[in-house]
């Protein structure tokens, strides 16, 4: 595996983690707490940030072997985990609009990979 690869998949596990944590927080969201302390102090919302921090050390570390043009490209796969996770959890649905959208994102992805 060369090195820009195995940078690439930090970067990619850093965003798919980062997706986990905005399921949590989306699912805190959703529930009534006592007071507002609650509200930003449950498990949901600790590990959620937790999560996010990881993610960010994740993508501190990937940058150190992949080019910086590559990031953002990298980071657009947190669109497709989201909406993945968004239909798989929260049973949302897919309207054309949002396939049209993920469908760009791919698009951007195989034509940024393809070097077109």
């Amino acid at each position: 595996m060369s090195r820009t690869l195995a940078y690439a998949a930090f970067a990619l596990f850093g965003v798919f983690i980062s997706g986990i944590s905005q399921v949590l927080l989306k699912k805190s969201a959703g529930r009534q707490y006592s007071s507002a302390i609650r509200e930003y102090m449950n498990p949901f919302v600790i590990v959620a940030y937790a999560l996010f921090f990881g993610a960010t050390l994740l993508s501190v570390y990937a940058y150190k072997g992949i080019p910086l043009s590559m990031g953002p490209i990298l980071d657009a796969t947190g669109y497709i985990y989201v909406t993945i996770f968004g239909i798989t959890i929260f049973h949302e649905r897919l309207n054309r609009r949002r396939v049209l959208a993920l469908a760009l994102i791919i698009l951007g992805i195989v034509v940024y990979s393809l070097g077109l």
